[in-house]
């Protein structure tokens, strides 16, 4: 784990200054690089500048997850959307936002909480070790002394509520200044999209309303958990929830169940995605590992749910085009995938052999919700990504780099233009998922999962 920090930047003043070192010490060493590079040969300065840009990107990851805070959610969700126009090198350091966060010191923490709680904070014995740390808040378990209940706190970190739209200032201006991506009204909606969810992220009274709503939705299905939230010790910036145990998604006991226990665990993880979308109208967009664990308990393995922040609700005009596009997925119909695309400004521009490219995007996207009879005949009779059963194969269907490479094929005759800020939340948390199958080898039925939506 990294060192703990001390202290946070949390004025605009500070954060922008800080960003300004940043970008001062990567411009010199670029120019350094450059003057050196006058005496090397063509080869050894595409190396030279291979290594300098992967030291660079390094550099700014790590002074960026010092700042915490939206600046570091900002560049994570490029780290997921970056792939046709940020270099590898740059994606690569931004993949690691999560890995190199931080945590702050305790003194720090107790400090907050004690803002927080008053003289509540006696109930509790809190361990001074986080057991998570993330860009806008550190989780540290805790007993409470009268019940001998064990708890989690997670505690925002001080002062990033009111940073948040002072970071995305920042960030645009970053991407101004290296020409990252094209600005655009597009990438300014998504920015305004980004922004008004931070501010519900960081509601923490949001947050707990909308853990017990998800809870009060799988109440009756034993396949999940979802944690208590304690009322009289969580406030707009602390929620105080019960410690719920179980080993995370990368845990090598996992790889090690048999196989159908593998597929039902993959069946409730890819379920309350399709659910979120065509059911409940609101979706945790957060894709991250973290956000999950599993207990075998009762005889089932469960899926522990930990993190609703990240809520994203959507309107009937998303949704109906949504399940418009599902349908068309589910039966494998380039015809009806082409009619779904409408909608949106991404989907009415496209005409001619772009749209029909981007159609074949999609319906491979779809694959995994596909019907099997559907699929089986897309592929000429036998799908190689379907087993004897008609479950979906996810550890060998390669599907995320099969959709990347057609859509970047799709998309080379367009201008790059950001799909609707709906979708993009979407996708990523499908990203998520979609990984999530791969990592635990699980196979699913998509007849099961699509029944009551199509």
């Amino acid at each position: 784990m990294n060192q703990p920090l001390t202290k946070l930047k949390t004025t605009p003043l500070s954060r922008r200054l800080s960003i300004a070192k940043t970008s001062l010490n990567i411009g010199k060493n670029w120019a350094k690089s450059s003057m050196s590079g006058l005496l090397l040969s063509k080869e050894e300065r595409a190396v030279a500048k291979h290594t300098l840009l992967q030291e660079q990107a390094d550099y700014l990851v790590s002074e960026l997850g010092k700042l915490k805070g939206s600046v570091v959610k900002v560049g994570q969700m490029l780290a997921l959307y970056g792939e046709h126009f940020l270099p590898k090198q740059v994606l690569n350091a931004l993949h690691t936002l999560d890995a190199s966060t931080a945590p702050l010191s305790w003194h720090v923490i107790y400090e907050t909480l004690k803002a927080e709680l008053g003289e509540r904070i006696a109930d509790f014995e809190i361990e001074r070790t986080p057991i998570g740390t993330a860009s806008l808040a550190q989780v540290h378990k805790a007993i409470h002394k009268y019940t001998g209940r064990a708890v989690v706190l997670k505690v925002q970190y001080p002062g990033v509520a009111d940073s948040i739209d002072s970071d995305l200032s920042i960030f645009k201006h970053l991407l101004k200044i290296t020409n990252a991506v094209p600005q655009t009204k597009a990438l300014d909606a998504w920015f305004e999209e980004i922004g008004e969810l931070l501010h519900r992220e960081v509601d923490y009274q949001l947050e707990a309303n909308t853990t017990k709503r998800f809870a009060s939705y799988l109440a009756a299905d034993h396949r999940y958990i979802v944690p208590t939230i304690y009322d009289n010790y969580s406030t707009k910036r602390l929620i105080c929830m019960s410690f719920e145990a179980g080993v995370s998604l990368n845990d090598p006991s996992l790889s090690a169940l048999p196989q159908t226990r593998k597929n039902a665990l993959g069946q409730a993880a890819i379920e309350v995605v399709i659910r979120e979308l065509f059911e409940w109208g609101e979706m945790q967009t957060d894709p991250n590992f973290g956000n999950y664990l599993v207990r075998y308990e009762d005889g089932i393995d469960k899926l522990i749910l930990l993190d609703f922040g990240a809520i994203k609700q959507f309107d009937n005009h998303l949704l109906s085009i949504a399940k418009g596009l599902i349908h068309a997925g589910y039966h494998q119909d380039k015809a009806a995938m082409m009619a779904a695309m409408t909608g949106y400004d991404f989907f009415d521009k496209l005409t001619g052999k772009p749209k029909s490219d981007m159609a074949d995007v999609f319906l491979m996207a779809c694959e995994p919700f596909a019907q099997a009879s559907a699929l089986r005949a897309a592929h000429h009779g036998n799908s190689p990504h379907l087993d004897d059963a008609g479950l979906y194969l996810w550890a060998t269907s390669n599907l995320y780099a099969r959709v990347m490479d057609t859509a970047k094929n799709g998309m080379q005759s367009l201008e790059f233009s950001l799909p609707p800020k709906e979708m993009m939340f979407i996708s990523r948390k499908f990203i998520g998922a979609y990984a999530l199958l791969v990592a635990l080898d699980a196979r699913t039925d998509a007849d099961a999962l699509m029944a009551d939506f199509v």
